[in-house]
Protein backbone atom coordinates (compact mmCIF):
# COMPACT_ATOMS: atom_id res chain seq x y z
CA UNK A 1 0.00 0.00 0.00
CA UNK A 2 3.07 2.06 0.68
CA UNK A 3 4.45 1.84 -2.74
CA UNK A 4 0.98 2.29 -3.93
CA UNK A 5 0.40 5.80 -2.49
CA UNK A 6 3.98 6.98 -3.15
CA UNK A 7 4.22 6.01 -7.11
CA UNK A 8 0.41 6.68 -7.88
CA UNK A 9 -1.81 10.18 -7.32
CA UNK A 10 -3.51 10.79 -3.76
CA UNK A 11 -6.72 9.47 -5.06
CA UNK A 12 -8.58 6.77 -3.66
CA UNK A 13 -10.20 5.11 -7.16
CA UNK A 14 -6.52 5.74 -9.08
CA UNK A 15 -5.11 3.45 -5.96
CA UNK A 16 -7.36 0.51 -7.18
CA UNK A 17 -6.70 0.64 -10.71
CA UNK A 18 -2.83 0.74 -9.65
CA UNK A 19 -3.01 -2.29 -7.33
CA UNK A 20 -4.73 -4.08 -9.88
CA UNK A 21 -1.84 -3.38 -11.93
CA UNK A 22 0.81 -4.44 -9.34
CA UNK A 23 -0.77 -7.46 -8.82
CA UNK A 24 -0.93 -8.50 -12.54
CA UNK A 25 2.54 -7.96 -13.03
CA UNK A 26 3.99 -9.41 -9.64
CA UNK A 27 5.09 -13.37 -9.19
CA UNK A 28 2.24 -15.57 -8.90
CA UNK A 29 2.37 -18.09 -5.86
CA UNK A 30 1.26 -20.95 -8.20
CA UNK A 31 3.59 -23.36 -6.05
CA UNK A 32 1.10 -22.95 -3.25
CA UNK A 33 -2.00 -23.66 -5.32
CA UNK A 34 -0.39 -26.92 -6.46
CA UNK A 35 0.98 -27.86 -3.03
CA UNK A 36 -3.02 -27.64 -1.92
CA UNK A 37 -3.87 -29.85 -4.75
CA UNK A 38 -1.11 -32.34 -3.84
CA UNK A 39 -2.25 -32.88 -0.50
CA UNK A 40 -5.65 -33.84 -1.98
CA UNK A 41 -4.35 -36.22 -3.85
CA UNK A 42 -2.29 -37.67 -1.36
CA UNK A 43 -6.02 -37.73 1.18
CA UNK A 44 -7.46 -39.59 -1.50
CA UNK A 45 -5.08 -41.71 -2.99
CA UNK A 46 -5.42 -40.30 -6.39
CA UNK A 47 -2.26 -41.22 -7.76
CA UNK A 48 -3.59 -44.81 -8.38
CA UNK A 49 -5.27 -43.59 -11.52
CA UNK A 50 -1.89 -43.60 -13.31
CA UNK A 51 -2.46 -47.70 -13.52
CA UNK A 52 -5.71 -47.13 -16.08
CA UNK A 53 -3.68 -44.37 -17.82
CA UNK A 54 -1.00 -46.99 -18.08
CA UNK A 55 -2.96 -49.89 -19.62
CA UNK A 56 -5.10 -47.02 -21.82
CA UNK A 57 -1.81 -45.39 -23.39
CA UNK A 58 -0.22 -49.18 -23.61
CA UNK A 59 -3.56 -49.76 -25.81
CA UNK A 60 -2.88 -46.70 -27.51
CA UNK A 61 1.06 -47.59 -28.49
CA UNK A 62 -0.37 -51.21 -29.90
CA UNK A 63 -2.40 -50.11 -32.20
CA UNK A 64 -1.70 -46.49 -33.49
CA UNK A 65 2.02 -47.11 -34.55
CA UNK A 66 0.91 -50.05 -36.53
CA UNK A 67 -1.53 -48.00 -38.49
CA UNK A 68 0.71 -45.15 -38.92
CA UNK A 69 3.58 -47.79 -40.15
CA UNK A 70 0.95 -49.43 -43.03
CA UNK A 71 -0.54 -45.71 -44.18
CA UNK A 72 3.02 -44.68 -44.68
CA UNK A 73 4.45 -47.70 -46.22
CA UNK A 74 1.58 -48.22 -48.40
CA UNK A 75 1.61 -45.78 -51.79
CA UNK A 76 -2.03 -46.44 -52.39
CA UNK A 77 -2.82 -45.69 -48.77
CA UNK A 78 -0.74 -42.77 -49.01
CA UNK A 79 -2.68 -41.04 -52.12
CA UNK A 80 -5.66 -41.20 -50.20
CA UNK A 81 -6.94 -37.89 -48.32
CA UNK A 82 -8.65 -39.67 -45.88
CA UNK A 83 -5.70 -41.71 -44.67
CA UNK A 84 -3.34 -38.71 -44.52
CA UNK A 85 -6.28 -37.39 -42.09
CA UNK A 86 -6.55 -40.22 -40.04
CA UNK A 87 -2.84 -40.72 -39.99
CA UNK A 88 -2.45 -37.38 -38.85
CA UNK A 89 -5.29 -37.64 -35.74
CA UNK A 90 -3.29 -41.15 -34.93
CA UNK A 91 0.59 -38.89 -34.49
CA UNK A 92 -1.47 -36.04 -32.71
CA UNK A 93 -3.14 -38.63 -30.09
CA UNK A 94 -0.11 -40.47 -29.91
CA UNK A 95 2.14 -37.51 -28.49
CA UNK A 96 -0.76 -36.49 -26.33
CA UNK A 97 -0.99 -39.39 -24.25
CA UNK A 98 2.80 -39.77 -24.09
CA UNK A 99 3.24 -36.21 -23.20
CA UNK A 100 0.08 -36.63 -20.72
CA UNK A 101 1.83 -40.33 -19.58
CA UNK A 102 4.99 -38.55 -18.72
CA UNK A 103 3.53 -35.80 -16.90
CA UNK A 104 1.56 -37.62 -14.65
CA UNK A 105 4.58 -40.12 -13.88
CA UNK A 106 6.54 -37.01 -12.80
CA UNK A 107 3.13 -36.03 -10.61
CA UNK A 108 3.78 -39.36 -8.97
CA UNK A 109 7.12 -39.30 -8.10
CA UNK A 110 6.74 -35.50 -7.05
CA UNK A 111 9.77 -34.70 -9.37
CA UNK A 112 9.46 -30.91 -9.36
CA UNK A 113 9.27 -28.97 -12.35
CA UNK A 114 10.45 -25.41 -13.25
CA UNK A 115 6.94 -23.53 -13.91
CA UNK A 116 8.08 -22.69 -17.84
CA UNK A 117 8.14 -26.38 -18.34
CA UNK A 118 4.71 -26.70 -16.82
CA UNK A 119 3.73 -23.80 -19.19
CA UNK A 120 5.25 -25.44 -22.22
CA UNK A 121 3.85 -28.93 -21.74
CA UNK A 122 0.30 -27.10 -21.03
CA UNK A 123 0.80 -25.91 -24.24
CA UNK A 124 1.76 -28.44 -25.86
CA UNK A 125 -1.36 -30.49 -24.65
CA UNK A 126 -3.75 -28.14 -26.04
CA UNK A 127 -1.88 -28.32 -29.43
CA UNK A 128 -1.97 -31.46 -29.79
CA UNK A 129 -5.75 -32.00 -28.40
CA UNK A 130 -6.93 -28.99 -30.82
CA UNK A 131 -5.29 -30.85 -33.65
CA UNK A 132 -7.34 -33.80 -33.13
CA UNK A 133 -10.17 -31.73 -32.78
CA UNK A 134 -9.73 -30.14 -36.22
CA UNK A 135 -8.46 -33.28 -38.07
CA UNK A 136 -11.50 -34.96 -37.18
CA UNK A 137 -13.53 -32.22 -38.13
CA UNK A 138 -11.93 -32.28 -41.22
CA UNK A 139 -12.11 -36.25 -41.98
CA UNK A 140 -16.16 -35.51 -41.62
CA UNK A 141 -16.01 -32.63 -44.27
CA UNK A 142 -13.97 -34.75 -46.24
CA UNK A 143 -16.50 -37.78 -46.41
CA UNK A 144 -19.06 -35.33 -47.42
CA UNK A 145 -17.18 -33.78 -50.09
CA UNK A 146 -16.25 -37.78 -51.76
CA UNK A 147 -20.03 -38.34 -51.41
CA UNK A 148 -21.08 -34.82 -52.97
CA UNK A 149 -18.68 -34.72 -55.69
CA UNK A 150 -17.88 -38.48 -56.11
CA UNK A 151 -16.41 -37.36 -59.49
CA UNK A 152 -14.33 -34.47 -58.78
CA UNK A 153 -13.37 -35.29 -55.25
CA UNK A 154 -9.86 -36.50 -56.45
CA UNK A 155 -9.05 -33.45 -58.62
CA UNK A 156 -10.46 -30.88 -55.97
CA UNK A 157 -8.39 -32.34 -53.01
CA UNK A 158 -5.05 -34.07 -54.03
CA UNK A 159 -2.34 -35.39 -51.58
CA UNK A 160 -0.23 -32.67 -52.18
CA UNK A 161 -3.17 -30.44 -50.91
CA UNK A 162 -3.61 -32.74 -48.10
CA UNK A 163 0.02 -32.21 -46.58
CA UNK A 164 -0.76 -28.52 -46.93
CA UNK A 165 -3.81 -28.22 -45.16
CA UNK A 166 -2.01 -30.62 -42.33
CA UNK A 167 0.69 -27.83 -42.15
CA UNK A 168 -1.79 -25.57 -41.88
CA UNK A 169 -3.67 -27.43 -39.28
CA UNK A 170 -1.01 -28.26 -36.80
CA UNK A 171 -0.02 -24.34 -37.30
CA UNK A 172 -3.79 -23.11 -36.69
CA UNK A 173 -3.64 -25.61 -33.54
CA UNK A 174 -0.32 -24.33 -32.08
CA UNK A 175 -0.30 -20.34 -32.81
CA UNK A 176 -2.29 -19.04 -30.14
CA UNK A 177 -1.32 -21.31 -27.53
CA UNK A 178 2.30 -20.43 -27.95
CA UNK A 179 1.62 -16.78 -28.07
CA UNK A 180 -0.48 -16.96 -25.18
CA UNK A 181 2.61 -18.47 -23.54
CA UNK A 182 5.17 -16.15 -24.60
CA UNK A 183 2.78 -13.41 -23.48
CA UNK A 184 2.19 -14.73 -20.31
CA UNK A 185 6.03 -15.34 -19.06
CA UNK A 186 7.25 -12.17 -20.80
CA UNK A 187 4.58 -10.72 -18.39
CA UNK A 188 5.17 -12.41 -15.14
CA UNK A 189 9.07 -13.75 -15.25
CA UNK A 190 8.44 -16.43 -13.23
CA UNK A 191 10.75 -18.76 -15.31
CA UNK A 192 12.41 -20.45 -12.20
CA UNK A 193 9.51 -21.14 -9.48
CA UNK A 194 9.49 -24.97 -8.79
CA UNK A 195 6.38 -26.69 -8.58
CA UNK A 196 5.56 -30.21 -6.49
CA UNK A 197 3.57 -31.44 -9.74
CA UNK A 198 2.66 -29.99 -13.28
CA UNK A 199 -1.12 -29.74 -13.18
CA UNK A 200 -2.53 -28.05 -16.94
CA UNK A 201 -5.92 -27.14 -15.10
CA UNK A 202 -4.04 -24.83 -12.74
CA UNK A 203 -1.22 -24.18 -15.24
CA UNK A 204 -3.81 -22.81 -17.63
CA UNK A 205 -6.08 -21.10 -15.39
CA UNK A 206 -3.38 -18.83 -13.91
CA UNK A 207 -2.78 -18.25 -17.81
CA UNK A 208 -6.67 -17.49 -18.60
CA UNK A 209 -6.60 -14.83 -15.73
CA UNK A 210 -4.37 -12.93 -17.82
CA UNK A 211 -6.07 -13.78 -21.50
CA UNK A 212 -9.65 -14.96 -20.07
CA UNK A 213 -11.32 -12.70 -23.19
CA UNK A 214 -8.66 -14.30 -25.64
CA UNK A 215 -8.85 -17.77 -24.54
CA UNK A 216 -12.88 -18.11 -24.24
CA UNK A 217 -13.14 -16.90 -27.33
CA UNK A 218 -10.30 -19.13 -29.16
CA UNK A 219 -11.88 -22.36 -27.42
CA UNK A 220 -15.77 -21.15 -27.99
CA UNK A 221 -14.98 -20.27 -31.91
CA UNK A 222 -13.28 -23.33 -32.51
CA UNK A 223 -15.61 -25.87 -30.81
CA UNK A 224 -18.54 -23.35 -32.57
CA UNK A 225 -16.88 -23.57 -35.70
CA UNK A 226 -16.04 -27.79 -35.67
CA UNK A 227 -19.77 -28.33 -34.17
CA UNK A 228 -21.88 -26.73 -37.15
CA UNK A 229 -19.28 -28.38 -39.74
CA UNK A 230 -19.82 -31.44 -38.36
CA UNK A 231 -23.67 -31.49 -37.88
CA UNK A 232 -23.60 -29.22 -41.53
CA UNK A 233 -21.96 -32.43 -43.08
CA UNK A 234 -24.03 -35.47 -41.32
CA UNK A 235 -27.71 -33.23 -42.59
CA UNK A 236 -26.72 -32.84 -45.56
CA UNK A 237 -25.24 -36.48 -46.23
CA UNK A 238 -28.34 -38.03 -44.81
CA UNK A 239 -30.21 -35.94 -47.12
CA UNK A 240 -27.97 -36.87 -50.16
CA UNK A 241 -28.16 -40.67 -49.24
CA UNK A 242 -31.64 -41.28 -47.75
CA UNK A 243 -33.58 -41.92 -51.22
CA UNK A 244 -30.94 -44.68 -52.08
CA UNK A 245 -31.95 -47.57 -49.43
CA UNK A 246 -29.24 -47.79 -47.71
CA UNK A 247 -30.76 -46.69 -44.49
CA UNK A 248 -33.84 -49.04 -44.58
CA UNK A 249 -31.84 -51.71 -42.42
CA UNK A 250 -31.29 -51.37 -39.45
CA UNK A 251 -28.25 -52.79 -38.97
CA UNK A 252 -27.01 -51.12 -42.45
CA UNK A 253 -23.04 -50.53 -42.49
CA UNK A 254 -24.39 -46.76 -43.06
CA UNK A 255 -26.06 -46.89 -39.71
CA UNK A 256 -23.36 -48.91 -37.47
CA UNK A 257 -20.55 -46.28 -39.55
CA UNK A 258 -22.70 -42.98 -38.28
CA UNK A 259 -23.04 -44.83 -34.65
CA UNK A 260 -19.68 -45.36 -34.18
CA UNK A 261 -18.33 -41.99 -35.80
CA UNK A 262 -20.88 -40.54 -33.29
CA UNK A 263 -19.47 -41.81 -30.30
CA UNK A 264 -15.92 -41.55 -31.70
CA UNK A 265 -16.45 -37.74 -31.90
CA UNK A 266 -18.87 -37.74 -28.91
CA UNK A 267 -15.55 -38.94 -26.92
CA UNK A 268 -13.47 -36.47 -28.81
CA UNK A 269 -15.65 -33.31 -28.08
CA UNK A 270 -16.50 -34.24 -24.13
CA UNK A 271 -13.25 -34.25 -22.56
CA UNK A 272 -12.53 -30.65 -24.22
CA UNK A 273 -15.96 -29.58 -22.77
CA UNK A 274 -15.63 -30.84 -19.02
CA UNK A 275 -12.23 -28.83 -19.20
CA UNK A 276 -13.50 -25.59 -20.51
CA UNK A 277 -16.46 -26.39 -17.71
CA UNK A 278 -13.51 -26.61 -14.99
CA UNK A 279 -11.72 -23.52 -16.03
CA UNK A 280 -14.90 -21.71 -15.33
CA UNK A 281 -15.12 -22.87 -11.78
CA UNK A 282 -11.98 -22.69 -10.94
CA UNK A 283 -12.37 -19.34 -8.86
CA UNK A 284 -15.54 -20.63 -7.41
CA UNK A 285 -15.32 -20.79 -3.49
CA UNK A 286 -18.98 -22.57 -3.09
CA UNK A 287 -17.44 -25.56 -4.87
CA UNK A 288 -14.85 -27.64 -2.75
CA UNK A 289 -11.38 -28.38 -3.75
CA UNK A 290 -11.89 -31.71 -3.20
CA UNK A 291 -14.28 -32.04 -6.09
CA UNK A 292 -11.85 -30.32 -8.57
CA UNK A 293 -9.18 -32.71 -7.59
CA UNK A 294 -11.63 -35.67 -8.58
CA UNK A 295 -12.92 -34.21 -11.83
CA UNK A 296 -9.69 -32.81 -13.14
CA UNK A 297 -8.04 -36.18 -12.40
CA UNK A 298 -10.38 -38.12 -14.37
CA UNK A 299 -11.02 -36.03 -17.36
CA UNK A 300 -7.27 -36.55 -17.99
CA UNK A 301 -6.34 -40.03 -16.75
CA UNK A 302 -9.73 -41.71 -18.21
CA UNK A 303 -11.44 -39.47 -20.70
CA UNK A 304 -9.12 -37.39 -22.14
CA UNK A 305 -8.04 -41.13 -23.39
CA UNK A 306 -10.79 -43.09 -24.34
CA UNK A 307 -11.10 -41.70 -28.08
CA UNK A 308 -7.04 -42.35 -28.18
CA UNK A 309 -7.66 -45.88 -27.83
CA UNK A 310 -10.73 -46.50 -29.74
CA UNK A 311 -9.72 -44.51 -32.74
CA UNK A 312 -6.89 -46.79 -33.92
CA UNK A 313 -9.35 -49.54 -33.58
CA UNK A 314 -12.40 -49.04 -35.22
CA UNK A 315 -10.51 -47.10 -37.89
CA UNK A 316 -8.63 -50.24 -38.19
CA UNK A 317 -11.83 -52.37 -38.71
CA UNK A 318 -13.44 -49.54 -40.57
CA UNK A 319 -11.31 -49.25 -43.28
CA UNK A 320 -10.76 -52.96 -44.94
CA UNK A 321 -7.78 -51.42 -47.11
CA UNK A 322 -6.05 -50.64 -43.63
CA UNK A 323 -6.56 -53.57 -41.85
CA UNK A 324 -5.89 -55.67 -45.44
CA UNK A 325 -2.15 -53.88 -45.06
CA UNK A 326 -2.05 -54.52 -41.45
CA UNK A 327 -2.27 -58.57 -42.31
CA UNK A 328 0.27 -58.08 -45.09
CA UNK A 329 2.85 -56.56 -43.20
CA UNK A 330 2.41 -58.72 -39.95
CA UNK A 331 2.31 -61.27 -42.26
CA UNK A 332 5.90 -60.19 -44.03
CA UNK A 333 7.36 -60.06 -40.59
CA UNK A 334 6.41 -63.56 -39.25
CA UNK A 335 7.88 -64.74 -42.64
CA UNK A 336 10.95 -63.01 -42.25
CA UNK A 337 11.60 -64.05 -38.31
CA UNK A 338 10.64 -67.30 -39.63
CA UNK A 339 13.33 -67.31 -42.49
CA UNK A 340 15.61 -65.79 -39.71
CA UNK A 341 14.72 -68.65 -37.03
CA UNK A 342 15.79 -71.71 -39.90
CA UNK A 343 19.11 -69.96 -40.92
Amino acid sequence: VWIVKQTCPNRPYTWVLCIQMCTMTSPIPISNITQEWVEVLEKWHLDLFLIPTIVITLATLLASPVLLVSIFLSRALRQETRYLLLANILVADLFLVLLNLATLICNALRAPMQWLGCELVTTLTVTSYCCAIYTVTLMVVDTYAAVRWPLRYRDVIPPSCTYCILVGVWVLAAIYPFTVMIKTQVASGNFHEKLPVCLVLISLGFIQARNMTGIYIYFFVAALMCSLLISYCYIRLYMITRTQGIWHNRFSRARVTLLAHGVLLLLYFAPGFLFTIELVLIDRKDIPQDVRVWVSTVNMCVFMLLPRVFAPYLYGIRYREISDTVMLLLLHQHRRLSQATAA
